[in-house]
């Protein structure tokens, strides 16, 4: 009886050594991917060709994983530009103007009704995103930092405007979300680099993008202890009991070459593959192509579809242009992909 115990113990050993086996020889390479929400187009196939090479090690572009670095904008190119205007505008217009347990003061509620207006019409003064920077930190001060995520994950419950068939949570872009499950079967380390609060982005992106907390990146307000009343972080010792809360002072407004700097602080390597939307990303796609070690690669959105989504075909077909002049990949909403939020959704304006 024993010696048949154990045999049994051994061939269920074999057993679990030959799946990790398996495990071990599929994770470098994920073979034939299905990607059921795009059409055949150059943009998806040079993404295709660019990660079947760099992950061969036969290849002369071989990448190790360590260093198979991805970044990714999140407005605009992983989530929605939703009608009519950006996902932390609506928010912070909502906490100025509608939230009746808070009470913003006159200026900032001018900031808030400037952003519905403008947002209504397409056209936002120039100073528009550092103002709402400083608003949005005005109005969320105090909060703690789950009582922040909580907050935001309760707005997201709320259903678009200009939209039926999905919330404000579920306004991620498919075709993009199959790029990112991709990268990740291939082994590329996948951040997200977003001109948006860190922990707006963070109540969003994490779960549906399968990225952790720590790889993401935004715009940050100053957080200190309930319990400092004013005094320096350096002079002010935690103590039990003592909770990490948002302040109203803005640190950094995570757009333009500020993501280069965020990307060298916190990752300190040079991605191989950045993607983006808008002149705020340029920079990080110059950062990633630029004098890069490895084959790297760059993409570009735009927002030409006015049948699914709100966009402008006129003003994105001269910016693909403007990109594939700059050596970008161009990524079309309206040709390449077969759906956007799936069909269920339905643009309602």
């Amino acid at each position: 009886m024993q010696k048949k115990l154990s045999k049994i113990v051994s061939l269920f050993i074999l057993v679990c050594l030959a799946i990790s086996l398996v495990s071990c020889g599929s994770a470098e390479k994920t073979g034939k991917y299905e990607f059921k929400y795009w059409n055949e187009c150059s943009a998806l196939n040079n993404l295709k060709d660019y990660v079947e090479d760099v992950t061969d090690e036969k290849s002369k572009d071989f990448i190790p994983v360590a260093d198979r670095i991805a970044v990714f904008d999140m407005d605009g190119t992983l989530y929605g530009e939703l009608f009519p205007t950006y996902l932390e505008y609506l928010l912070f217009a909502y906490r100025a103007l509608d939230d009746k347990n808070f009470q913003a003061d006159e200026e900032t509620k001018e900031v808030a009704r400037t952003i519905r207006a403008s947002a209504e019409t397409g056209s936002f003064p120039s100073d528009m995103p550092m103002k709402h920077a400083l608003g949005q930190a005005k109005v969320f001060a105090g909060m703690t930092v789950n009582e922040f995520l909580n907050y935001v994950k309760e707005f997201l419950k709320q259903t678009p405007a200009g939209f039926t068939g999905m919330t404000y949570g579920e306004a991620f872009y498919l075709p993009m979300i199959e790029v990112l499950d991709y990268l990740q079967k291939n082994q590329f380390k996948t951040y997200i680099v977003s001109g948006s609060d860190r922990f707006i982005c963070r109540a969003l992106a994490s779960e549906p993008c399968n990225i952790p907390y720590e790889q993401i990146i935004g715009m940050d307000v100053k957080l200190e202890s309930d319990g400092q009343d004013g005094k320096d972080s350096l002079d002010y010792q935690f103590v039990a009991g003592d909770k990490v809360i948002r302040t109203d002072s803005l640190l950094i407004k995570n757009l333009k070459t500020n993501k280069v700097l965020q990307i060298t602080q916190e990752i300190c390597k040079q991605p191989v593959l950045s993607f983006g939307n808008s002149s705020g990303d340029t920079s990080m796609h110059v950062f990633s192509v630029t004098d890069n070690k490895y084959r790297s690669q760059a993409y570009m959105l735009i927002a030409n579809d006015e049948v699914r989504d709100y966009g402008n075909a006129e003003k994105a077909e001269k910016l693909g242009e403007q990109w594939k002049a700059s050596g970008f990949n161009v990524i079309s909403m309206k040709d390449d992909w077969k759906t956007i939020y799936g069909d269920k959704v339905i643009k309602t304006k």
